[in-house]
């Protein structure tokens, strides 16, 4: 899509007093995700707010920095730091703790380490105005009622760097405790790891398969239809292993239940029984 704005794009086109919002896809949006990228993009319009899409992002390289190759990035943390330095962007959003917390934390590493005066300042510029999406909501528009519907049963993992990098807390849950129709239940040891962690799961597969196998029995336990969280790559570990043994909880986005509304559902698939 286009750099210029995408409000036209999702059907709004009068903004008046609006921030101007960076969108960032990540990898696994960009590439397996897209819904996620696109509801984020959605629910941030309805709210009133100017999203534009700088085209020639790329990934944020948190892949290269956690699996020890800190120097390779260089060139991903410059083109981060230009695309969304621009001055015009008020705020860099993300549907990625993960990824935001790699902005906030990581690249700020790589550059002191690897880069110049110019990478350094950029980075520090793009760092202050970065923002998983719960985050922007909460801490900066104040919204916790974003006019959601989702009449579904649901359960909330609080993924691993949006946690303990970045702390969101319970802006998640508070989030999703104002949607309408939600029956949202608590998910019993929440903050265990489901054992993705990227590279982790192909190097440490059986350590991996078997926190995954604690995290859905503790999903399916709770008889929610949805298993919903801020990153796309746990849900994508949860998810596999949940269909795999055909449970008929699925995952999806926070960003997809938030940007539900009762004229434009987040419709969920029908039991294969039914199809």
């Amino acid at each position: 899509m286009a750099k210029e704005s995408v409000c036209a794009y999702y059907g709004r086109t009068e903004l008046g007093g609006s921030m101007r919002v960076g969108l960032f896809a990540t990898c696994l949006g960009d590439t397996l995700f897209p819904d996620a990228v696109k509801a984020t993009a959605v629910l941030l319009v309805r709210l009133g707010h100017d999203v534009v899409f700088p085209p020639e992002q790329t990934c944020c390289g948190q892949m290269h920095v956690n699996t020890g190759y800190q120097r390779e990035p260089v060139p991903l943390v410059r083109g981060f730091a230009e695309q969304f330095g621009d001055p015009s962007i008020d705020a860099v959003v993300m549907p990625s703790g993960s990824c935001a917390g790699s902005v906030r934390h990581q690249h700020e590493i790589v550059a002191e380490r690897y880069g110049d005066a110019a990478l350094r300042a950029g980075v520090a510029t793009v760092k202050a105005k970065t923002y998983e999406l719960s985050e922007f909501l909460v801490d900066v528009l104040g919204a916790t009622d974003v006019g959601a519907w989702f009449p579904h049963r649901v359960t909330y993992h609080p993924t691993c760097h949006s946690l303990r990098m970045l702390r969101v807390g319970d802006r998640p849950l508070t989030l999703l405790r104002a949607v309408d129709g939600i029956d949202l239940v608590e998910l019993p040891q929440a903050d265990a790891c489901c054992g993705f962690g990227g590279t982790f799961a192909v190097k440490n597969a059986d350590t991996s398969s078997a926190m995954l196998q604690d995290k859905m029995h503790n999903v399916l336990s709770t008889g929610a239809d949805v298993c919903t969280a801020g990153d796309s790559s746990c849900l994508m570990h949860i998810g596999g292993g949940l269909s795999r043994i055909r449970a008929g909880t699925h995952t999806l986005h926070l960003a997809q239940i938030l940007a539900s509304t009762r004229t434009s559902p987040c419709l969920l698939p029908e039991p294969e029984a039914a199809r």
